[in-house]
């Protein structure tokens, strides 16, 4: 987007400020709407769009702007999220969201010469865990939306009314029987400390290729997820058991050369990425109860690993 500034004075629009300081909340809450950055940057590029059409006197009778650009932003996104439902019928194999790592270890060079700015990278918390995103998928996109707006964001049931287009009771309806979803999903949380180890002992079995130690740290009911997104060969369909995870994924990186392991936060979570001859090639989230792997994540569509990058490799 095109900064302009004003004529003659070389100053900035004294408002462009104000606008663009919410780009980081629009970014925050779109990629929690949508699972995905790139269609986060999308919308937001919409909502801003949308703006700057309109002209000086009709951005002056906004009496809040910030509030305006996120209800534009959410109602691009209940359109996207109905869209998705459709455009995922046809996706190759499983979709899961895309992966986000540390704020430290973004990429911010991309392929197609835009340049990420630190300040509009999502804010890690509970709210974007792999776990949780994943359960937002069930939630029809109603659901999200006011889920998302009024228990991650806090605006009101009245407010998320307008941008939804329903009554305030319909929504708070709504948001409850995403809570109930969620509060169905989720097991006892395991402190982030025995999650790292757990991982790490994942780590060092697999490196090991101890098919053993790699069952003992999973759930004997656990389930595993693939997305290649049809780009790579991937799964396409959940594998559920333990040692029906574990021998496949053993033999899998059997034959693969010059392969790394990395210890890396993925969502806020201990996760893990795969290397091959330095390039990212898998993202891996766990969801981690009573001491046991019970659901594992891992991404190798190459359009969701575009944010990753190295970084020390230990």
């Amino acid at each position: 987007m095109t900064i302009q500034s004003e004529p003659g004075g070389g100053r900035l629009d004294p408002g462009l400020s104000a606008i663009m300081s919410e780009r980081r909340q629009l970014i925050n809450l779109a990629y929690r709407l949508l699972g995905s950055l790139a269609d986060a940057e999308d919308v937001v590029q919409e909502t801003y769009a949308r703006w700057y059409a309109m002209s000086r006197q009709e951005q002056d009778a906004i009496a809040v702007p910030g509030a305006w650009l996120t209800k534009v932003a959410s109602r691009v996104c209940l359109n996207v999220l109905s869209s998705a439902r459709a455009r995922r019928e046809t996706y190759v194999g499983e979709w899961i969201p895309e992966p986000l790592p540390e704020p430290t270890e973004w990429i911010t060079g991309r392929s197609d010469g835009i340049t990420v700015d630190p300040a509009d990278r999502v804010t890690l918390d509970e709210s974007v865990n792999m776990a949780f995103l994943v359960v937002l998928e069930s939630m029809t996109p109603a659901e999200r939306v006011a889920f998302i707006l009024h228990d991650v964001f806090r605006y009101s049931f009245a407010e998320v009314a307008e941008i939804v287009g329903r009554t305030p009771a319909a929504c708070r309806q709504l948001a409850s029987s995403a809570r109930r979803r969620i509060g169905a999903s989720q097991a006892p949380a395991t402190p982030a400390s025995r999650q790292a180890g757990i991982v790490r002992n994942f780590k060092q079995a697999w490196e090991a290729k101890d098919i053993k130690a790699l069952i003992d740290l999973l759930d004997p009911d656990a389930t595993a997820i693939a997305d290649g997104g049809g780009i790579v060969s991937a799964v396409l369909h959940p594998v559920r058991g333990a040692e029906q995870i574990v021998r496949p994924l053993v033999h899998f990186t059997g034959r693969l050369r010059n392969l790394t392991i990395l210890e890396r936060t993925v969502n806020g979570r201990p996760g893990l990425i795969a290397l091959q001859d330095g390039a990212v090639m898998a993202v891996m989230a766990f969801d981690i109860a009573d001491d046991r792997i019970k659901r594992i994540w891992a991404v190798r569509n190459p359009d969701k690993l575009r944010s990753w990058m190295t970084g020390p490799q230990q």
